[in-house]
């Protein structure tokens, strides 16, 4: 082969490989929020992003906010984002989005996570609604009911096939008597 064929193969090979690089999306990271996502005023939440790589920049933003970002540099593949003092306008949705140290474009925005800051008074963030005492009782009343039905069910679909069986049993003996002649 002539050596500028060779040169030109590999040149044009890695031209090729820069450029599928260059479309190559980083996959999405992912976000949670620690303790919860629903916390009281003037307490503190942590949200930690999770990256696929090591070492990245990432960056915390908030829907409809495009002044609110914090970005950090991850030493493995999480980042964590210390919310103090929460106070009522700090709800609302957050995302995280991050870039290599070789890659000048950012990765897609993670899920959005729903930061929710309540008062603190009656308003969310307790334990889930428990459901009330007569709801337990009539739930409770209505499998008794359920259960009896089936049993009287099947003990009267029981004797019921033991009366067919039982006079099929008569009828054939009276027969083989000569009674029922």
């Amino acid at each position: 082969m002539d050596i500028d064929v060779v040169y030109l193969l590999c040149l044009g090979l890695c031209l090729c490989y820069g450029g599928e690089e260059e479309n190559e999306e980083l996959p999405r990271p992912s976000i949670s929020a620690w303790p919860s996502s629903v916390v009281k005023c003037k307490s503190n939440v942590t949200l930690r992003c999770w990256t696929h790589f090591q070492n990245v920049t990432v960056t915390l933003g908030k829907l409809h906010n495009s002044g609110y970002q914090q970005e950090l540099r991850s030493a493995g593949k999480e980042a964590e984002f210390h919310l103090t003092n929460l106070q009522p306008e700090d709800a609302g949705g957050y995302f995280c989005a991050y870039r290599t140290a070789t890659s000048h474009r950012w990765s897609g925005q993670s899920q959005h996570l729903q930061l929710v800051v309540t008062d603190g008074v009656g308003g969310g963030g307790g334990d889930p609604p428990r459901p009330s005492n007569s709801k337990l009782i009539f739930l409770a009343t209505f499998s008794c009911l359920c259960i009896s039905l089936l049993f009287v069910s099947i003990f009267f679909i029981y004797r019921r096939t033991q009366q067919v069986t039982l006079n099929d049993h008569v009828c054939k003996y009276e027969h083989e008597a000569g009674w029922g002649e």
